[in-house]
């Protein structure tokens, strides 16, 4: 056989990358409750369609002209498919130096690294992200240090959330760069118990403050999923994780070159029947209603995948189906803060609202908006710069956008549910009602003084505020401004038709954002 030297060779370096970080490290990490890279691979790509790239980048030794050892990069790279789609993967291999980066693979004459090959491929890019970062340990096999200058490469990265999906999974302990690699991202998930995230973990927070801290207590998935935001979504396990990566891409397309993909099942129905809408809101206004039920009288059945069910919980963000359509879709949760809009609430939307603006999905809002958040806390965070975000991110906006004011519709929070350009359409329930604020606390404010100097104050106030109730009719709104009151039986079909329409709009659309994509 020709070349039979050659070929082994290939299959015995082949072999040594296969084999990651040896057997011992590899069942450490197992004993740890984590899959290896290659086997996370496996959970995300369809049976047999993993193609590695750059299998032979690592590090050799040589006795003589004969390889001796050979250590492969700590990264699995390659192409696969996910529900018959084409993907770049890249994923942290933890068995071999923590995954943390290294040299191989980048000198000169270098095959393109995996973000390269998304973008040109205009293919979505996944990370399964499970590394330290940059180690001093590599400062010694270098003979030097180096000015940090990731951003070479990272560039690239940044320039491929304008173009294709990108998601990123926390996999395990995850620092430095690829902590930085989990934002730049449409989505993340990360592992509850496995999986942290941190610039620096405990060594390193050690060394600064002096301060004794658990990985988990720092940057573990309550951390982030709840109080930072950092990490839209927690799983519980490992394939939960791929899960929900296979499953937020199915909603998307593979560029912004294309339309996102109909489900098959485009005659799926909502769960709840359109009569059953009319009694989501009780007629006594000071009691909430169940935002879920809302949804499941509107969505397609089992469609609603929700983004950031922990962080901003006065919204409910997500994708769901249409009649198959994806879509995006925003709900006021009166369960939390009332359903007022705060930071947390107003970041979240402007991700949601860019992701469809980018992919072309219509967005869908169902409004029980009861304003901005007010108080000592919403000042601290600095509510006033959020709204204004969030004014940016809505007028800049291009994808169609249908609102139904369910209840509420207050103020400028009020006005984000709204836009005045492109194709939008509003209708409400008849249990909306709207303006610049409530009428008790606007009452108090604009009559301040006519209350105060009568001679019941209290009783001054409720007249004043009953005046106002009575011309508070959306029905009198309607007659000025022509604005549509609909029976909230008709919703559900009003909404698909609007969504079908959209697709006109949408396809005209395609092509990169107007607004390159900011995390």
């Amino acid at each position: 056989m020709a070349w039979e030297k050659e070929l082994e060779e290939l299959r015995q370096r082949r072999d040594a990358a296969l084999a990651m970080g040896g057997p011992e490290r590899i069942e450490r990490h197992h004993q740890q409750g984590k899959r290896t890279a290659r086997e996370r691979i496996d959970l995300l790509a369809d049976p047999g369609s993993f193609r590695e790239f750059g299998i032979l980048a690592g590090h050799a030794t040589y006795e003589g002209d004969r390889l001796a050892t050979f250590t492969p990069k700590g990264e699995v790279n390659g192409m696969c498919s996910v529900e018959g789609r084409t993907v770049v993967v890249n994923a942290g291999d933890f068995t071999v130096r923590g995954g943390a980066a290294t040299s191989a693979g980048s000198g000169i004459g270098s095959e393109s690294r995996p973000a390269v090959r998304a973008l040109e491929w205009h293919v979505p890019y996944v990370r399964l992200l499970d590394a330290s970062g940059g180690s001093v340990a590599s400062f010694e096999s270098l003979g030097r240090t180096y000015l940090p200058d990731g951003n070479a490469w990272t560039a690239t990265e940044v320039r491929l959330l304008s173009h294709v999906p990108v998601v990123s999974a926390v996999m395990g302990s995850v620092a430095g760069l690829p902590a930085v690699d989990a934002c730049l991202s449409h989505f993340n998930v990360m592992v509850r118990d496995t999986a942290q995230l941190f610039p620096g973990g405990p060594p390193v927070v050690k060394a600064a403050f002096g301060l004794e801290i658990a990985k988990e207590d720092l940057g573990g998935a309550d951390v982030h999923t709840e109080g930072s935001g950092v990490v839209d979504n927690a799983a519980s396990s490992e394939e939960d994780a791929i899960a929900q990566v296979r499953a937020f891409l199915s909603y998307l397309p593979a560029s912004v070159e294309e339309m996102a993909p109909r489900d098959d099942a485009g005659d799926a129905e909502p769960v709840l029947s359109p009569e059953a809408l009319r009694d989501v809101v009780p007629e006594n206004r000071r009691l909430p209603f169940d935002v879920h039920r809302l949804l499941a009288g509107v969505l397609d059945e089992d469609s609603l995948f929700e983004i950031a069910p922990g962080y901003g919980t006065s919204r409910v963000t997500g994708l769901a189906r249409i009649e198959g359509f994806p879509v995006g879709v925003m709900a006021n949760n009166p369960n939390r803060l009332g359903g007022a809009t705060d930071v947390a609430v107003g970041e979240k939307v402007i991700r949601l609202i860019q992701l469809c603006d980018q992919f072309h999905l219509p967005l869908i809002s169902l409004a029980d908006e009861p304003g901005f958040l007010v108080g000592p806390d919403a000042e601290a965070s600095g509510i006033e710069r959020a709204g204004a975000r969030l004014v940016w991110a809505t007028c800049m906006s291009r994808m169609p956008w249908l609102t139904v004011v369910i209840g509420r519709l207050y103020g400028v929070a009020g006005q984000c549910h709204h836009r005045p350009m492109g194709m939008f359409r509003r209708y409400a329930w008849p249990s909306a009602r709207w303006g610049s604020m409530h009428i008790s606390g606007g009452a108090s404010a604009a009559y301040r003084r006519v209350i105060e100097e009568s001679e019941d104050p209290e009783a001054t106030r409720k007249e004043i505020e009953a005046r106002l109730e009575a011309i508070a009719s959306p029905f009198r709104t309607a007659e000025a401004t022509g604005q549509d009151i609909i029976d909230p039986a008709e919703t559900r079909q009003l909404v698909v038709e609007f969504v079908r329409d959209a697709q006109r709009v949408l396809a005209s659309q395609l092509g990169p954002p107007l607004v390159p994509y900011r995390p």
